[in-house]
C-alpha cells in the first residue's frame, strides 16, 4: 500500500493511502464502458426515432456526443471527486493539500485527458491516419502515474491532485456538513473564519484521529485552529473539532 504524507491547511502532514494503480485502471474500464454503451445505444435509439441519416445533421451529432465528452468532468464535481468507476473501485480525487478540488482544479484534470488519455490518436495510429511516432504519446499518462512519487498523471500534476483509496478508512464524508440538532447551541462563531475547504480538511482529519486513535493529532490541529483564531477552549481536543464541525454547519444553514 502507497502512503503520502500531505500538509493540509493547518500545517500538520495527514496520511492518506494512494489509490493502487489496478484499481485506478478497473474504475477507468467501468467509465469507458458506460461511456461506449452511451454511444452505442445513444445511436441506436436515435436511429430508431429519426432515422439512420440523424448523423448528416451537425447539431444533432453535437448534442449526442457531448455528456460523452463532459462525462468525467461533470461527474467529478457532482459526485464530489468521483465518477461511476471510482465510485465502484472507491477511489475519489483530492487536492495534494488533503481537501476537496475546486471547480477549476477538476476542469483542468479533465483538459489533460486528451494527453492521459489520447484515444482519438490510439484509434489514429492503428487506422492509419497518423504516423508510427505519434504511438509515444499513447502512454504519456500511464509513464507519469509510475514515474512520480504520488502516482499523478499529467492533469493531475497540473492541477494540483491526486487520487486516494477510500477503502483504507472507517468513515470518510465528502461534505463540509454534518447533522446538527434542532435544539443545537453554537459555542465557536469566529469558526465562520475558516474556508470550506478548511472545514472539509478538518472533517478528514477527525476521521483520521479516530481510526488511528491518534490524539496528538488532534490536539495539534486543536491549538493551530485556536491560534489561528485567536481563541480558547475548556473541551478536550477531539471534543473541540467536532463541536467546531457542528457550529459551521448551524452557522451555514441559519
Amino acid at each position: 500500500m502507497l502512503l503520502v504524507k500531505l500538509d493540509t491547511g493547518f500545517n500538520i502532514e495527514v496520511e492518506f493511502a494512494l489509490s493502487p494503480f489496478h484499481r485506478r485502471f478497473f474504475a477507468w474500464l467501468i467509465d469507458a464502458t458506460i461511456q461506449g454503451t452511451y454511444l452505442y445505444m445513444g445511436g441506436k435509439i436515435l436511429s430508431g426515432l429519426i432515422g439512420e441519416n440523424w448523423n448528416d445533421e451537425t447539431y444533432r451529432v453535437v448534442l449526442y456526443v457531448l455528456p460523452f465528452i463532459f462525462y468525467h468532468l461533470i461527474s467529478e464535481i457532482l459526485m464530489n471527486g468521483q465518477s461511476v468507476g471510482k465510485m465502484a473501485m472507491q477511489i475519489k480525487v483530492m487536492t495534494i493539500q488533503g481537501g476537496e478540488p475546486s471547480i477549476s482544479q477538476y476542469l483542468i484534470r479533465w483538459l489533460f485527458r486528451i494527453i492521459d488519455f489520447p484515444i482519438l490518436l490510439f484509434l489514429g495510429s492503428f487506422s492509419g491516419y497518423s504516423t508510427w511516432w505519434v504511438v509515444l504519446f499513447l502512454f504519456a499518462g500511464l509513464i507519469c502515474v509510475i514515474a512520480t512519487p504520488k502516482s499523478q498523471r499529467v492533469g493531475d500534476l497540473v492541477a494540483g491532485t491526486i487520487l486516494i483509496d477510500l477503502k483504507k478508512r472507517t468513515s470518510w464524508q465528502d461534505t463540509v456538513f454534518t447533522e446538527v440538532e434542532s435544539t443545537y447551541q453554537p459555542r465557536y462563531p469566529q469558526v465562520m473564519q475558516l474556508t470550506d475547504r478548511d472545514i472539509n480538511t478538518l472533517k478528514n482529519i477527525i476521521e483520521t484521529v479516530k481510526r488511528r486513535n491518534d490524539y496528538d493529532l488532534s490536539l495539534k490541529i486543536a491549538y493551530r485552529i485556536q491560534s489561528k483564531l485567536k481563541m480558547t477552549s475548556d473541551q478536550d481536543s477531539l471534543e473541540f473539532l467536532q463541536t467546531l464541525l457542528k457550529d459551521y454547519n448551524y452557522y451555514s444553514t441559519n
